[in-house]
């Protein structure tokens, strides 16, 4: 079984990598979120948040922040492989709960056909 963490190579974290995702990925969107992914040569997951201040004050936004990299901790075996994935937060009226979260994302990034249940 893998272990669940979220590592330092598993993250997107300098800029010239987020424009490489946002220039040349493939867009989806869902209420709360657009997700832009590209597959890269690394051989691993990596995963990149962008909140913007349109969002709310920084406890908002970090908390949305929170959620998506729990997701990705959970839910990372299920991902396709050697990705990588920008999750861009929309600006939105209601808390957002972990299951939400989960469920937005589920359909935006697990490939349609995964029988094993999402981590909630």
């Amino acid at each position: 079984m893998e272990k669940s963490s979220f590592r330092k190579d598993e993250r997107i974290r300098n800029r010239k990598d987020f424009q490489v995702v946002y220039d040349r990925g493939a867009r989806k969107g869902s209420q709360h979120f657009v997700v832009v992914s590209l597959e890269n040569t690394s051989g691993t997951r990596r995963l990149g948040i962008t909140v913007s201040k349109k969002v709310g004050n920084a406890v908002k936004r970090n908390r949305i922040k929170r959620l998506v990299r729990e997701f990705f901790r959970l839910n990372k075996t299920r991902l396709p492989g050697a990705r990588d994935i920008v999750v861009i937060a929309r600006r939105h009226r209601d808390d957002l709960t972990f299951r939400k979260v989960s469920r937005e994302l589920e359909e935006l990034l697990i490939p349609q056909g995964d029988e094993t249940k999402a981590c909630s």
